[in-house]
């Protein structure tokens, strides 16, 4: 029997230190570069977009990929990138750890709009209380010193 799946993945992270360097003339150039490597990882990105402090990316992932495995390429490789095209200035790297949140086909729609409204969201709602929002909503257990 083929192996059938169908999660999606609402992935979360941030530059580190929460630096708002991710300029956003060049979120477009990030974003793609960002696509093939997911693509690479034989998965699929429904959308990605961020603020100056962080990144959320939806994604599902191919049977053979772990979410961990997805999440440290993208953080290694596109870091790679932004520091060997001089493209941020001011990163450094992205912070350790992530948020990771699995959704229904139904719930599609609507994070993809979430994510795609990214800027507007933040002008108010600060990154840490959006962590919050999601890591409650999930059920997560959280220790409130790692959201600093």
């Amino acid at each position: 029997m083929p192996t059938y799946t169908q999660i999606y993945y609402h992935i979360v992270f941030s530059t580190k230190n929460r630096e708002p360097v991710l300029n956003e003339s060049l979120h477009e150039h990030l974003f793609r570069y960002i696509w093939g490597i997911v693509n690479n990882q034989r998965c699929h990105l429904y959308a990605i977009n961020g603020a100056a402090d962080h990144l959320h990316i939806l994604s599902s992932l191919h049977p053979s990929t772990c979410l961990a495995d997805l999440v440290k390429s993208v953080k290694t490789a596109s870091s790679l990138w932004i520091k060997t095209n001089h493209a941020l200035e001011g990163f450094t790297h992205w912070q350790d750890g992530y948020g990771a949140f699995t959704h229904s086909t139904r719930d599609k729609a609507s994070l993809i709009a979430y994510i795609e409204d990214q800027e507007n969201h933040h002008r108010q709602v600060s990154f840490r209380d959006e962590l919050r929002r999601l890591l409650r909503e999930a059920e997560v257990q959280f220790d409130e010193r790692y959201l600093l």
